[in-house]
């Protein structure tokens, strides 16, 4: 029986990629760990490593290939010892439901309903008239044969493992190396031994997986958040053609409509209040250029000082370094600083983890590492996914201040303005400074006005006195 690759979830929150690359074609011999394919995920290119080992037989989704919903198969593996034979028919039931989903793209509720319906094609094998059979998942149920990648079976035989009672975690029951690997530390595996009675639920575990994508397609379809993509009642394409007015259509990108959702999630969720702050920025201009006339081996950038400033002033104001639970407040131990970058394609926010253990230097390299990768699209998930405070700085396009919309689940995002020279109070005479000004956004949920203002005094004293965050 062929083994199915699918469709891979690359992070928590997607639904469906784009099949940019195989970097196997049909034919080619494939090991476990080896780079098969790029997947395109709303915000990055992933590598996709294949789990089991075989002769990639047929590729079902070709390359170039978009909106393919995770679990769905897009290949088949031809295990050791068989042939070409063994695909007749194989994947025919499980593409088949592709043509309507790409035919019906244009539609937010057939989108929606594509993705809810993989489930139920992933449930049975294609490849075997009997495939429908739920128990065919469970190896101690599937008949004579086992299914095992030829690695699995190797180690088994090798230990003295019976197959028959072990469960596989794999693609449709199919135990793989992970799974001999848990038997032979657990000694589950032993003759005689009979499977778990909660077998049948374990061998459903490929379930969840496109149930739970089923279920996220639907929270960020366009259908179910209409508000996201136009005012309600109001569709922007009929009312700007009855109003013969010209305009050409730009597709939603998958990373367009990801920043359309969880926008539209924090300001109708979120009850956000702001607090701005004028900074003085005079002497760390003249810190920075002082720090960068050291050394060509590094540049520092006033975002630099202002990422650096930000995580020190949330060690010491903990309580805005949080995020609301219905059950609890979840205070983060580190300041994990969440860098917003402008793409081609939207808006993506790379982390500096633990900033307020990283100097500036190291803060400064880390930042341009990970803003060059992330206008390539070669972030990882977890290098943009997570964090517990944010920063957006538009200060480079001169504009001078502006309220940010806070990134769920985060408690605060601070919004960092131009610095310019505007007109002082000084020891009582006028003078001019160079000012900058930052507004804070919080989820009063998590941070109250009294904490937002005492985080902000911090933060003030830090960029106004840079020295001491050198200490």
């Amino acid at each position: 029986m062929p083994i199915e690759i699918t469709m891979p979830a690359l992070s928590p929150t997607m639904t469906e990629g784009n099949l940019a690359k195989w970097l196997k074609k049909e034919g080619d011999e494939v090991k476990s760990g080896d780079v098969i394919a790029e997947i395109e995920t709303d915000k990055a290119t992933m590598e996709v490593e294949a789990v089991d080992e075989g002769t990639l037989g047929k590729i079902i989704v070709q390359e170039g290939t978009q909106g393919v919903a995770v679990n769905q198969v897009i290949a088949l593996l031809l295990e050791e010892g068989e042939d070409a034979s063994a695909l007749e028919g194989g994947g025919a039931a499980k593409p088949a439901p592709q043509p309507e989903a790409k035919a019906e793209a244009s539609k937010p509720e057939a989108k929606s309903e594509s993705a809810a319906s993989a489930p139920a094609p992933e449930a049975a094998p294609a490849p075997k008239s009997n495939g429908a059979q739920a128990p065919a998942q469970s190896p101690a149920q599937s008949g004579d044969r086992i299914f095992a990648s030829p690695l699995a079976k190797r180690m088994a035989e090798q230990s003295g493992l019976d197959l028959s009672q072990i469960q596989g975690s794999g693609p449709n029951g199919r135990i793989v190396k992970h799974d001999v690997e848990t038997a032979i530390s657990g000694g589950t595996a032993k003759k005689g031994a009979k499977p778990a009675a909660a077998e049948g639920a374990k061998t459903e575990a490929p379930k969840p997986a496109p149930s739970q994508a089923a279920g996220q397609a639907a929270a960020q379809s366009p259908a179910a958040v209409p508000s996201a993509q136009k005012p309600a009642g109001v569709d922007a394409k009929d009312f700007s053609t009855k109003l013969g007015i010209k305009f050409r259509e730009i597709p939603n990108s998958g990373m367009r409509k990801v920043i359309a959702r969880r926008l539209t999630e924090a300001k109708q969720t979120v009850p956000h209040f702001y607090l701005t702050i004028d900074l003085q920025i005079d002497q760390l201009l003249k810190t920075r250029a002082e720090l960068n006339g050291r050394s060509d081996e590094y540049k520092l950038s006033v975002n630099d000082f202002v990422i650096r400033a930000t995580a020190l002033a949330l060690k010491k104001v903990p309580a805005a370094n949080a995020a609301w639970t219905d059950d609890a407040i979840l205070q983060y131990e580190n300041a994990d600083i969440s860098v917003a970058v402008a793409t081609p394609t939207g808006l993506i926010t790379p982390i500096i983890k633990a900033a307020e253990t990283k100097g500036l230097v190291e803060i400064s390299n880390a930042m341009k590492d990970l803003a060059k990768r992330a206008r390539d699209g070669k972030l990882k998930p977890e290098e943009f996914q997570g964090g517990t405070f944010s920063i957006s700085n538009l200060g480079m396009f001169g504009v001078r201040d502006f309220g940010a919309i806070i990134n769920p689940p985060q408690g605060c995002i601070l919004a960092v303005g131009a610095g310019e020279q505007r007109p002082i109070v000084k020891d009582g005479a006028l003078a001019v400074a160079t000012v900058m000004s930052c507004t804070l956004s919080v989820d009063h949920r998590v941070v109250d006005g009294a904490v937002g203002a005492e985080f902000l005094a911090v933060f003030k004293k830090l960029i106004e006195d840079p020295l001491s965050m050198l200490l």
